[in-house]
């Protein structure tokens, strides 16, 4: 392993730290708590169908995320990594008396007006939002181990905007309440164990630069795929409003 060393030297392993605090910067460049859909959506500002058409092009991402966690457990050899990794998969799909983050997500769109069957078949999904999606699936099935551990690290991120959202949207929004809100209620106690886990994960096993600095690109690509889906919403249903043919239109929703 090579020696940790600080200093100006740019090839030098960084320390467990610097290391941190190179994954906490690209948060704080890039995190999507950034994105004017984000701003719009916290303050009250778009209507039932804008909020309708968030939660249905999320659920895209949300139904994604146990896919890439069992992509993930599929490809490693050390037991008690996929011991330790496979409650994700269970925390979004349900285990128990647990129905899980996705059941939880379609409380939400179910409260938004939104047909459950519609929404689970992704069909009036944004193409970008889909692209988006399916580009972190593959990403965590193609990237070596400790780099796809590494692209779940936004979850450090994520108790904020969870924070922001549980109280921005219940204060502006007549049609949110406590109930559809649980998915973020629980996201605020799994995301800082998850993060953490992943966190101490890589920094033990990044043990080159090249494979820090791949950490930190993971992190920023995952920003990025975040940031993608709020671009494509904010382009269809905000301004200039040009809605894919075939996605979901806030029109046609009820109540």
């Amino acid at each position: 392993m090579s020696e940790r060393r600080t200093g100006s030297d740019a090839g030098a392993l960084w320390s467990p730290d610097e290391f941190e605090a190179a994954i906490r910067a690209v948060g704080a460049e890039r995190y999507h708590d950034k994105h004017s859909f984000h701003k719009l959506l916290h303050g009250g500002k778009l209507s039932k169908g804008q909020v309708a058409a968030w939660a249905l092009n999320r659920y895209c991402y949300q139904s994604a995320v146990p896919r890439k966690d069992a992509a993930f457990v599929s490809r490693v050899f050390d037991r008690q990594l996929r011991r330790d990794w496979i409650h994700r998969v269970l925390e979004h799909d349900g285990h128990g008396e647990d129905p899980g983050g996705i059941e939880r997500w379609l409380v939400l769109t179910d409260g938004l007006g939104l047909d459950r069957a519609y929404v689970e078949s992704m069909e009036g999904a944004l193409p970008a939002t889909r692209f988006a999606v399916e580009a972190y699936v593959r990403f965590v099935r193609e990237e070596p181990l400790v780099v796809a551990v590494a692209s779940s690290l936004t979850e450090l991120f994520a108790p904020k905007i969870h924070k922001e959202r549980i109280a921005g949207m219940l204060e502006n929004y007549d049609f949110i309440d406590d109930t559809v809100m649980a998915y973020f209620k629980k996201r605020l106690v799994q995301a800082p164990f998850d993060a953490d886990y992943a966190l101490t994960y890589i920094k033990t096993h990044a043990q080159t630069r090249a494979e820090q600095d791949a950490c930190v690109a993971a992190v920023r690509f995952k920003c990025n795929v975040l940031w993608a889906q709020l671009d494509a919403l904010y382009h269809a249903y905000v301004a200039p409003g040009a809605i894919p043919p075939g996605a979901f239109n806030p029109e046609t929703l009820n109540g």
